[in-house]
């Protein structure tokens, strides 16, 4: 599990594309400190496994169903990626439960520049409309994120300059696509909403 405090931005080193996978290679010292053989990290938001690591790059395999369904089949070397290593049981949960399971990709619609910060304007996948809400909690390319407005078509976040510099937001222009994952707690509810009730 995540929390959706990004830890680094890393670099996309090397990408081999397969027929029905790839495989990324990642620099990203900070959370190769204490990764190993078969350790999770969220890049851009999607839990990874690591199969190799040296001091500072991994590499994790893609299959075609995360390729599908992610952003990061778009992915080229020299890319920066943001990167969060799994929550410790005894860590803090600073933003909110983030699964690392990708519920869809959206699109960037527009920055509009505040005094201190900026709001984006995403698309919003309709399968996932009913899943965000003005106030709640969002996961975007793994940042843990406030929704402050909502639409049937689109969402707003505001970005503080801390988040605009330490994350791959900051760099984002309209088009760019992003990953994003919806409060796992929402789909639990609509899941046991839509149960029938034993007698």
């Amino acid at each position: 599990m995540f929390t959706g405090i990004i830890e680094e931005m890393g670099e996309v080193v090397a990408i081999d594309t397969r027929q029905d996978s790839a495989r990324l290679s990642i620099r990203g010292p900070l959370v190769c400190s204490d990764a190993g053989f078969g350790s999770s990290i969220a890049v851009n938001g999607t839990c990874l496994t690591v199969t190799d690591l040296d001091d500072t790059t991994f590499s994790c395999d893609v299959m075609a169903e995360t390729l599908a369904r992610t952003a990061l089949g778009r992915l080229a070397p020299g890319d920066r990626v943001d990167l969060e290593r799994p929550v410790a049981v005894a860590g803090r949960l600073g933003g909110h439960i983030v699964q690392g399971h990708i519920d869809g990709v959206a699109e960037l619609v527009s920055r509009t520049a505040g005094e201190h910060w900026e709001i984006f304007r995403f698309s919003l996948p309709a399968a996932l409309a009913r899943y965000v809400v003005e106030k709640g909690s969002i996961a975007i390319n793994g940042t843990s994120l406030t929704v402050c407005q909502v639409s049937s078509a689109w969402f707003e976040v505001s970005l503080i300059p801390t988040t605009l510099t330490a994350t791959v937001l900051g760099s984002l222009g309209p088009g760019d696509p992003v990953n994003i994952e919806v409060d796992v707690i929402a789909k639990y509810l609509e899941s046991l909403m839509n149960k029938e009730r034993p007698c």
